[in-house]
């Protein structure tokens, strides 16, 4: 008997009519939310005319991220304000897609949480927090985030930062069945929107900085029963290979670097899309595992699929073709960046195209039908290769080894592009690229051991940024923001050249929205979400949401009236572990919001508190030299989530502020998991009493410089050192442009 079953037969004789118009009214409202969720196959084909609604990932199966809405344009744009703002509570990165379908809003959250939103009002219809174990937060390389869901028949499906599948009712929330899709005795994770094709929901996984084998998996939609599986990298030699195409695969590969006992990786974290004209599922494959090629494969090799675009059969999972921008990856350099299908006119022939920009840098535009490569250039500055031989379709590679030294590089493991989807306008004819400039010094680790508790990179990565306690928190900061650019990138993709480029002051943005005939929306981490003109880059509006922005915007309208919807809340990769090179405004931990505009929109934002956080650090004991070893180790253990020098982005806990009762309970927290209900999980086995004592040390001590200078604040000393940062700041700019220079000049 259900809930309200029990309540109607216990008030049946005193309130039954009462009771019985009151349930009708809550049962016909939840049946209202969701009578127009009967998406099927002909529905999702046909969903480019669906003007109202965003019913998938990308809008459409081509995923353009296009919308024909034109009721806001450059000429009124500028009257565009908030209708309606919902709270969500969370202080993490909020990175997902909303959905939009008959007039209720779909999304997801931190912790792979579902919500339901009144599309007009912004009421909150229902929410499940699916109960996920936190504990796999510790496995969640880039923050427990979600990029979205996907719909199919009165359901929506959602992966889970745990690896499963879920599906809920959409009209209510509840689960209909629930699926777990990994192993979890490996470290996997799901942060990826799924995709529903021919009533199979496609997921897939990550987890490959830690050490998994990836796959795409597809589920029966409507039970949640396993329908095939298509392995990304050759498993164990000596067992049987799953497909025939992977004992191909297995020649690419050394097996000296036994690359199984790792995983391999090739995990397909993020990018998927669908033809159903060729009736092919492209996937977007990423990173080794390690990264590290020379521990990876000693002996080289393409290391089939890493970082590839690979079409399957969506029936049966069978490989039909692939195309490898990286071959033998050694610099993260993922293929799974969003991609885009569209049909182009290249050289007189109308082409069907798919068009990726990943990480390495390259812009490619490949024949959807075959895996012919078209034409590549690049899209940022790179330094790894001169060029994309368009005969071989194999990139021409520079003298880039670090296996005996190291080499400082464009890109960086966050790419030239990384997960913010791009969009393809197609009015402009162009793709709006979030895209950014940044290097890493990439070295071998000839140390390395596998770790199954922490990332198996194999390289000597945030070791190359250890930050000594007596470096000022704000030489930090102003440094790394001078070395790191982000913007906004038109890019032509039939001449393969920029057309314009709006610099967001933050190198990790939001996806792009392109909208009607002549508008890009897009969000900076720097609190603001922003309108440029498609044809020439000018910027239209400019809105101050507060806090950073990475989630991507949707549009659509209720009752004819077009709105513009977005998730606020910054974190993610970038976020975590590079909060100090972000070049955010000083902010507080404002929450996480879904925010919603409209012409005429009159809606405020509540006002924004800055308190100061002065907490008086507890007396520093340890030695000079035990202070430096608490600082190697924050930097091998805690940096990939609470940031160099403990400067992580403003909704995470900033260390260096740590009050009276976080210094007591330090070890409670830390080796305990005092706090595993908020994502810090408990790392005793994984580091002694001892380590944590010493790495407590190192943030006594950034404690007590950081409260030394809050306290100069505005003194002429102070105002002194801080136009000395800015100078230094200034000649590490010049740097790395003259670096940039250097590195692209002819011999």
């Amino acid at each position: 008997m259900t809930k309200l079953q029990t309540y109607l037969s216990r008030t049946r004789q005193f309130l039954a009519p009462v009771v019985l118009v009151t349930a009708l009214s809550v049962l016909g409202g939840a049946a209202a939310a969701g009578a127009g969720t009967a998406v099927d196959a002909d529905r999702l084909a046909a969903a480019d005319g669906e003007t109202a609604n965003w019913i998938q990932h990308g809008r459409t199966q081509s995923e353009q991220r296009y919308s024909p809405l034109d009721q806001i344009d450059v000429d009124n744009v500028d009257q565009l304000g908030l209708a309606w703002h919902l709270d969500l509570g969370t202080k993490r990165g909020l990175e997902a897609t909303p959905l939009v379908v008959d007039g209720v809003l779909y999304f997801t959250g931190e912790w792979s949480t579902a919500y339901a939103v009144d599309a007009r009002s912004g009421r909150l219809l229902w929410e499940n927090d699916l109960e996920v174990d936190r504990e796999r937060g510790r496995f969640a390389c880039c923050d427990v985030v979600n990029r979205g869901m996907a719909m199919w028949n009165g359901k929506v499906y959602v992966g889970t930062i745990d690896g499963r599948l879920v599906a809920l009712d959409a009209a209510t929330g509840e689960i209909v069945w629930d699926t777990l899709t990994v192993n979890l005795e490996r470290p996997y994770t799901i942060t990826g929107a799924p995709r529903v094709v021919k009533g199979k929901v496609l997921i897939g996984n990550g987890g490959g900085e830690y050490g998994v084998r990836g796959y795409v998996s597809a589920y029966d939609a409507e039970t949640g029963v396993l329908d095939w599986r298509f392995y990304t990298v050759p498993g164990d030699p000596s067992k049987p290979y799953e497909h025939p195409v992977l004992e191909k695969a297995a020649a690419t590969w050394d097996s000296d670097g036994k690359y199984w006992e790792v995983g391999g990786g090739g995990t397909v974290w993020d990018s998927m899309a669908y033809d159903p004209e060729l009736d092919l599922l492209y996937i977007g494959v990423g990173n080794g595992s390690p990264w590290n090629k020379y521990i990876r494969s000693p002996s080289g090799g393409d290391n089939l699929f890493l970082s590839s675009i690979v079409a399957l059969d969506p029936d049966t999972g069978d490989y039909v073709w692939h195309y490898q921008t990286t071959p033998g990856d050694g610099w993260d350099y993922t293929a799974t960046q969003n991609m885009i299908l569209a049909d182009l006119e290249i050289e007189g022939e109308r082409r069907k195209v798919l068009m990726q920009a990943p990480k390495n840098g390259f812009f490619y535009v490949i024949d959807r039908a075959t895996g012919e490569l078209l034409s590549a250039e690049n899209y940022v500055h790179i330094s790894w290769a001169e060029r994309v031989d368009l005969e071989t379709g194999r990139p021409v590679e520079t003298d880039n080894g670090y296996k005996d030294g190291g080499v400082y590089q464009f890109p960086s493991p966050m790419g030239g592009h990384n997960w913010q989807p791009m969009c393809f306008h197609q009015e402009t004819g162009y793709l709006y690229i979030p895209a950014r400039e940044l290097a890493m010094i990439f070295r071998h680790d000839d140390a390395f051991q596998y770790n199954p508790n922490f990332w198996n990179v194999g390289m000597k990565v945030m070791k190359d940024v250890t930050v000594p306690a007596w470096v000022p928190s704000e030489l930090v900061r102003k440094v790394g923001a001078a070395t790191a650019q982000g913007f906004l990138l038109a890019w032509d993709p039939v001449r393969q050249r920029e057309v314009w480029r709006h610099n967001s002051e933050s190198p990790w943005n939001s996806g792009a929205l392109c909208t009607g005939k002549d508008l890009v929306f897009e969000g900076t981490g720097r609190g603001y979400f922003d309108a440029y003109d498609a044809a020439s880059g000018e910027r239209v509006w400019h809105y101050d949401v507060q806090q950073g922005v990475i989630g991507s915007p949707v549009t659509y309208t209720v009752d004819g009236e077009q709105y513009v919807s977005v998730l606020v809340g910054w974190g993610g990769a970038f976020g975590l572990s590079f909060g100090f090179a972000s070049n955010t405004r000083e902010q507080p931990s404002t929450q996480g919001r879904l925010m919603t505009f409209k012409l005429g929109g009159q809606a405020q934002l509540p006002p924004v508190e800055r308190p100061r956080r002065l907490p008086e650090p507890p007396p520093q004991t340890a030695s000079e030299d035990e202070i430096a070893q608490g600082a190697a180790l924050y930097h091998q253990y805690c940096v990939y989530c609470h940031g160099p020098g403990a400067i992580s982005h403003p909704n995470l806990a900033d260390l260096r502020y740590m009050d009276a009762d976080t210094h007591r309970m330090f070890d409670g927290i830390v080796l305990g998991g005092a706090q595993r209900d908020r994502g810090m999980v408990a790392f005793a086995g994984m580091i002694t009493p001892e380590e944590s004592r010493l790495i407590h040390a190192y943030l006594t001590e950034l404690g007590h410089n950081t409260l030394e200078k809050e306290h100069a604040q505005g003194s002429l000393w102070s105002r002194l050192k801080s136009w000395t940062y800015d100078v230094v700041a200034r000649i590490a700019d010049w740097g790395v442009a003259l670096l940039r220079w250097f590195l692209s000049a002819e011999d």
